[in-house]
């Protein structure tokens, strides 16, 4: 299955022009298998999202962007995050306590929203973006070898904020997905790989574009 994990969507993302139609839409056409909405330490989405993916039986997960002291995570299981910016390793914890996973958005882009060097220090992490949409490919790169160095799950994801960018990046995950559940247990299993959209179709990406 290939799943873009990182999307924002307009209702509590003020900065996406993007309705959840627009994403399912642009997604099915891309070829993907199912979307992440992952807003900005916000899950109010979460209710909305889920009735509109059972109406269109078209898997949609709920997750957020959260940013703490140290950068971006991405965060999938729970209902809940912390009112105020913490360090990263506390809200790993956070969350390891409420079932849910973590992973490093973005981890190299230029704009202090990263872990960047934290990258390399920073325990209980699912993996790393090493493809991410809204990043440019010399930081992507940085990602990938950053990544590869220290045996992090290499992910990737949109960060779409636009309709066309929705799927230009994805994660491959070699199981089926069809609940959060199963979604948590798969990113822990350590064995997705990321991927970019070709006309022809999704490509694993392994340091460079075919």
């Amino acid at each position: 299955m290939f799943i873009d994990l990182h999307i924002h969507e307009k209702t509590f993302s003020s900065d996406s022009m993007l309705s959840l139609e627009e994403i399912v839409k642009e997604a099915k056409e891309k070829g993907l298998d199912a979307v992440c909405i992952t807003d900005h330490d916000d899950l109010r989405i979460m209710d909305k999202a889920h009735q509109y993916s059972k109406e269109i039986n078209y898997p949609i997960f709920v997750g957020v962007e959260y940013y703490s002291l140290d950068g971006d995570l991405i965060t999938f299981g729970v209902k809940e995050i912390p009112k105020e910016r913490i360090p990263a390793y506390e809200y790993i914890e956070y969350i390891k306590k409420q079932g849910g996973i973590c992973y490093s958005a973005h981890p190299f882009r230029n704009n202090r929203r990263g872990l960047e060097e934290k990258l390399f220090t920073t325990k209980g992490l699912a993996g790393a973006e090493v493809l991410n949409g809204n990043t440019i490919n010399e930081e992507n790169i940085t990602a990938f070898e950053a990544v590869k160095k220290i045996g992090l799950q290499e992910l990737g994801a949109s960060d779409a904020h636009f309709r066309k960018r929705v799927g230009v990046y994805a994660t491959y995950f070699p199981q089926n997905i069809e609940t959060e559940k199963d979604l948590i247990n798969a990113l822990k299993e350590n064995k997705c790989k990321a991927a970019y959209w070709t006309e022809s179709g999704y490509k694993i990406f392994n340091g460079k574009f075919d």
